[in-house]
């Protein structure tokens, strides 16, 4: 299965990161394109693949994880403005017929990804 998901997981509170806003845009040369805006659910996942396979291309691409205001739904004390608000990685994919998977682990201070699978 190709295309692009993708997963949050809280590693403050230790549980799926539900209810984060997640956005994902090409960038290409005339600049960037928002393909994909949602938000995640109870798993910490989003419903739907962020990138069908039929969508997928070839290309530099940059997910936003609106970490900082699901922290503050969770009356997590955030200092103004937080150290980390919106976490942008942006990644390239290569391989479109492969499934490329790019899941955040973050707290208020730190966050970590990879590719999964």
């Amino acid at each position: 299965m190709a295309g692009l998901t993708t997963h949050i997981l809280d590693t403050h509170g230790g549980r799926p990161a539900a209810g984060v806003a997640v956005s994902l845009r090409r960038i290409g040369p005339e600049g960037a394109e928002t393909l994909t805006e949602t938000v995640t659910n109870a798993d910490g996942r989003t419903d739907a693949p962020l990138l069908t396979p039929e969508a997928t291309r070839p290309g530099i691409y940059e997910i936003d994880f609106a970490i900082g205001p699901y922290f503050r739904e969770r009356g997590v004390t955030l200092p103004e403005p937080a150290f980390l608000d919106v976490v942008t990685v942006r990644f390239g994919l290569s391989e479109v017929t492969r499934h490329y998977h790019v899941p955040l682990l973050a707290s208020p201070y730190g966050y970590t990804t990879y590719r999964g699978s």
